[in-house]
């Protein structure tokens, strides 16, 4: 593991910034993603591409830095193949359907350095006005406010020294942010913040997007506890369980304005439900998979 570095030389700006984006058939979005980049004035645009099919490795192959090869084994892996070539001080893990407006990565930047912290994010917002767009929007607005978080999502900039030394466990499909943060946090005392900045998520507008998150929430959840629960004690482990109900309509409900909250809490609901539903699949899967093993 590495240990913690600080900036001393002054305030950093944005061709300080690696940004690395891992695609997969992400035609959709990538272009205005990776534009976005350019326009921010970002040191360099590192891609990681897993054998995409539908015209994206053209768009990257025109507007970044390196492109490198994803082997297709899961996010963190893909995601650590492209910091491990980053050269910039500070390291932008940019999804492929974000769009980073005007001045926001300056605002990302500013709450590291003014916070003295080793990893923000930013808030995301869908564009789109249907309900599934509005419920994503609105859970997102009462569950990932600005200030210190003990776990920060994608987009996330990290202190390039540090990630590049303490990279994601390559092991883990869907839960590698969760996993980097509390490992950081218990091995050095990392700490990490949601920033102000805003950042725009397009494409993922229908209800079929919702559902596609909860199932990769689902699979994380089950990752985590049953890799990370034969170690704790039985009030955390009942902490983990009742963490969806906790994180995706108690929060949201209780920090929206009481209209809002209303209108959203079909769609909390709903959210909190389908995540439970591919966590006992995901689990009933591992179990299934455990057996045949067993078997043989």
């Amino acid at each position: 593991s590495g240990s913690r570095s600080v900036n001393t030389a002054g305030y950093l700006s944005p061709s300080d910034v690696s940004a690395v984006v891992c695609t997969l058939n992400s035609i959709a979005s990538i272009e205005p993603c990776l534009i976005s980049l350019k326009d921010a004035g970002v040191g360099e645009i590192i891609a990681v591409d897993a054998r995409s099919s539908d015209g994206t490795r053209t768009i990257i192959d025109r507007y970044a830095d390196r492109v490198l090869e994803d082997p297709g084994t899961g996010l963190g892996n893909a995601r650590n193949i492209g910091i491990a070539e980053s050269t910039r001080p500070l390291v932008l893990n940019m999804g492929s359907d974000n769009v980073l407006p005007a001045g926001q990565l300056e605002l990302m930047i500013e709450t590291l350095e003014n916070g003295g912290y080793d990893g923000v994010s930013a808030r995301t917002h869908i564009q789109g006005n249907n309900y599934s767009s509005r419920g994503l929007n609105a859970w997102r607005k009462g569950r990932f406010r600005p200030g210190p978080a003990s776990v920060i999502g994608t987009p996330t900039l990290f202190r390039g020294d540090l990630l590049r030394a303490n990279p994601y466990d390559a092991m883990r499909t869907f839960s590698d942010d969760s996993e980097l943060c509390e490992r950081w946090s218990h091995e050095f005392g990392a700490t990490f913040a949601i920033s102000d900045a805003e950042v725009l998520e397009i494409g993922k507008t229908s209800w079929g997007e919702v559902k596609a998150r909860c199932r990769m929430y689902g699979i994380s959840d089950e990752e985590i506890f049953r890799i990370e629960s034969p170690t704790w004690s039985s009030k955390r482990r009942v902490r983990s369980l009742l963490h969806p109900v906790r994180a995706d309509l108690l929060t949201p409900v209780t920090h929206l304005d009481p209209r809002e909250a209303v209108t959203a809490f079909p769609f909390l609901l709903s959210f909190c439900t389908m995540r439970y539903a591919a966590w006992i699949h995901a689990a009933t899967t591992q179990m299934g998979s455990r057996k045949q093993q067993d078997a043989f």
